[in-house]
């Protein structure tokens, strides 16, 4: 089958030839004629097998068969709305009249309403950003027949269920609503109740299992081992490779230290600014440099056919996204290769991982043989009574030389006196941690023995510890003198 039986304008069957688009794809071939008819579709399918083109191109089509239709296209981030947004450029063609509008966070909102203001017809934006324009009134969606969901299972677990439901309520009841997700959880179903008019159930392959093309490995290790693993696979491997870790600040951190191994490499996460973020894109697009260490912020979306490896430096804390990570290698029937480095610390991940992939899966026993630390202490006790003379009781001194947690002195019934049993004053010559003086056993019941010095020859009663008072002022009257009385 080629695009030629869906019945599609000229110019945009002109526009997939000169994409190289010569056969749909089984998730196009399925969507393409549905849409066609003006039906609505719930759809889902593994990543990377053409659903941008299964919603984009009869959107297209509709928008140059209809010169009054609009078109709203949401995705979760903004990579995977600026992938999208050039697709339908793409389809659209050099020198089509219609005009578009790239609405995310991130890029100037002044520059944004500039291009709303030149009529533009199809609209593609983060949920954030296209509720920013609407509560501005610089966005009308009254126009708008054609909506595209995509990606709806990231935008919920990123909280933008709020946001979308604010939107769909500026939009004409009477459209077409094509709702895309890898999966479909009782929360999307639901949606698709309210959004929805009797939409077509499309599902190609299981979006719980990777592209086959994908040669999946795992290498166990521990945590300090993982960067010098990784700077022998970048050395063992050709073709361009992304490296998937969890956190911001590690991303930056491995770039730089990468760049010190004279690796050439960059990275990608949330905190750049957008146009930083479609420089690093485009950098890595254009074959600049070879490594791109990236967050999750570029698991979905990021289409870029020449990834041939995808290390998982760090397992992702969901299950889902590890398939979206892989996925962006062996990209449109392509192979690719897959490489997971997993520590003692992250096996709960990797069981989770495995448990999606086979539903089967049971968790190998832990092998007993091996040696674990545990930090568990007995209860009310730091160390073993019966431990011998010279053993590890105390960091510095003996077990009778040490110090409780709770700041107090320990004590011992038989000390001699000039034992030793604090780290630097003799018994008898420290302070309590409470400011407290301490107490001896044999000590007579009416002393308490100074704070310096030795308890055997300085005593001193409770009150000669004390400083003086000061005198203080009596508030009582003094009795006055009789005055003689006059005779």
């Amino acid at each position: 089958m080629t695009f030629d039986a869906f019945n599609l304008p000229k110019s945009l069957l002109m526009s997939l030839e000169a994409l190289d688009f010569k056969t749909p794809t089984p998730i196009q071939e399925q969507a393409i004629p549905i849409a066609m008819q003006g039906q609505d579709i719930l759809g889902s399918a593994q990543t990377g097998t053409g659903k941008t083109g299964a919603f984009g191109i009869p959107l297209i089509a509709k928008l140059l068969s209809d010169s009054s239709a609009q078109g709203l296209i949401i995705t979760p981030t903004r990579e995977l709305a600026t992938q999208v947004h050039k697709n339908m450029m793409a389809f659209l063609g050099k020198k089509s009249p219609i005009k578009t509008a790239l609405l995310i966070g991130g890029d100037s909102i002044g520059k944004q309403c500039q291009s709303l203001r030149r009529g533009p017809r199809l609209f593609v934006g983060t949920p954030g950003r296209l509720s920013d324009h609407i509560k501005r009134g610089s966005l009308s969606l009254k126009k708008v027949t054609y909506l595209v969901l995509d990606e709806t299972d990231r935008m919920l677990d990123m909280g933008f269920s709020i946001q979308i439901d604010e939107i769909v309520k500026h939009l004409p009841q009477e459209r077409q609503t094509l709702l895309f997700s890898a999966t479909l959880p009782k929360n999307i179903l639901k949606m698709s109740e309210n959004y929805m008019k009797n939409p077509v159930r499309i599902s190609v392959g299981s979006v719980t299992n990777p592209a086959e093309n994908i040669d999946q490995e795992v290498t166990h290790l521990a945590e300090q081992d993982k960067f010098t693993t990784l700077s022998e696979q970048l050395k063992v491997r050709e073709g361009s490779i992304i490296v998937f870790v969890k956190t911001k600040f590690g991303a930056e951190r491995m770039a730089k230290r990468l760049a010190s191994e004279n690796h050439h490499t960059d990275a990608l996460h949330g905190d750049l600014k957008h146009n930083k973020r479609e420089n690093v894109i485009r950098a890595f697009r254009a074959k600049k440099f070879r490594v791109l260490i990236a967050t999750d912020v570029a698991a979905r979306g990021l289409d870029i056919p020449h990834i041939e490896h995808v290390i998982n430096f760090d397992l992702p804390q969901c299950p889902e996204d590890y398939i979206h990570r892989i996925g962006r290698t062996a990209r449109a029937g392509a192979k690719g290769q897959a490489l997971c480095f997993v520590s003692p610390s992250e096996r709960g991940k990797w069981f989770a991982i495995q448990r999606l992939l086979d539903p089967n899966f049971k968790p190998p026993p832990r092998d007993k043989s091996q040696k674990t630390f545990s930090r568990k202490k007995a209860p009310g006790k730091r160390f073993s009574s019966d431990r011998k003379k010279g053993g590890f009781s105390d960091r510095k001194g003996p077990s009778s030389d040490r110090k409780s947690f709770a700041g107090k002195k320990s004590f011992s019934p038989d000390r001699q006196e000039g034992v030793s049993s604090d780290r630097k004053r003799p018994s008898s010559d420290r302070k309590s941690f409470t400011g407290k003086k301490s107490f001896s056993p044999d000590r007579k019941k009416s002393t308490f023995s100074e704070r310096r010095g030795s308890s055997a020859n300085k005593k001193a009663t409770f009150k000669s510890d004390r400083a003086p008072k000061k005198p203080t002022l009596s508030l009582k009257k003094k009795p006055q003198a009789r005055r003689p009385s006059a005779a």
